[in-house]
């Protein structure tokens, strides 16, 4: 019997892994464009417009440069994401049994973001390919790669570590928090696909809902990968630079 809820346990924890990696592959899929597009934005402050004007003038052959690393990083970070919150949740209640299922949860959902930074290379040469500065520069993502790990070393690809891990862990908790209320203002599912379609507006919402509350520090995150070499500057500095960069409006920063 006991073995028979471990393997349960087991299957149900690989399910929650391969779901996240698919869903994260379907999702950077069909929306690369659009997070190309975004990526302009935060880089040189330009309106949406604008954005896909530049998209437009570079052309169909680069409209897709730069997809191999989000899909490598995106289809492992989600399914560590939602993997590892799961295990997390499950071991922290196993042994702090009288510990509050909210403190428990965030502290997961913590711990799964900070996981999830593991992988900040591949974010780091996404923000490489992605800036038109460097197309004329580098071949492709294993170039990018040989060429920091040999002139810069292994910390080079950490570069932005910090305004990752400050968006990663918060937002985390926010999603796993919110996701369960919020599906129960939802009409209650009676079958498969409508679970389905719940899950996703849920997704949808708190995605688009965070993506617009954690906007700044990937602002800064893009400013901080896109340079390669030289000192690592904090958070206060990059975000003080754009702002000064941008005529000191901060609403420019969320251009």
């Amino acid at each position: 019997m006991v073995s028979t809820d471990q393997d349960r346990e087991s299957l149900q924890s690989q399910k929650h892994y391969l779901c996240g990696s698919v869903a994260a592959f379907a999702n950077i899929v069909i929306t690369f464009p659009i997070h190309k597009a975004l990526f302009r934005q935060q880089l040189f402050g330009v309106q949406t417009r604008e954005a896909v004007r530049q998209l437009q003038r570079d052309g169909l052959r680069t409209l897709y440069r730069g997809i191999l690393p989000p899909l490598l990083q995106k289809s492992s970070t989600i399914a560590i994401m939602f993997g590892l919150y799961e295990d997390f949740s499950r071991m922290l209640r196993l042994h702090a049994p009288q510990a509050p299922v909210l403190l428990t949860d965030s502290i997961a959902a913590v711990l799964a973001g900070t996981a999830e930074a593991v992988l900040t290379p591949f974010e780091r040469v996404q923000t490489l390919l992605q800036d038109p500065r460097q197309h004329g520069n580098f071949q492709n993502t294993e170039h990018i790669f040989r060429v920091l790990l040999q002139q810069h070393g292994i910390r080079e690809l950490y570069r932005g570590l910090v305004p990752i891990l400050l968006r990663n862990g918060p937002s985390n908790v926010f999603f796993f928090g919110l996701r369960g209320p919020m599906k129960e203002l939802l009409p209650e599912a009676e079958t498969k696909a409508g679970h389905l379609v719940n899950d996703f507006v849920c997704g949808a919402i708190l995605g688009a809902g965070l993506g617009v509350v954690f906007y700044p520090l990937n602002v800064v995150k893009s400013h901080a990968q896109v340079q390669i070499g030289g000192e690592f500057q904090s958070c206060r500095v990059i975000l003080a630079n754009i702002l000064r960069e941008r005529d000191g409006k901060s609403q420019q920063v969320l251009a």
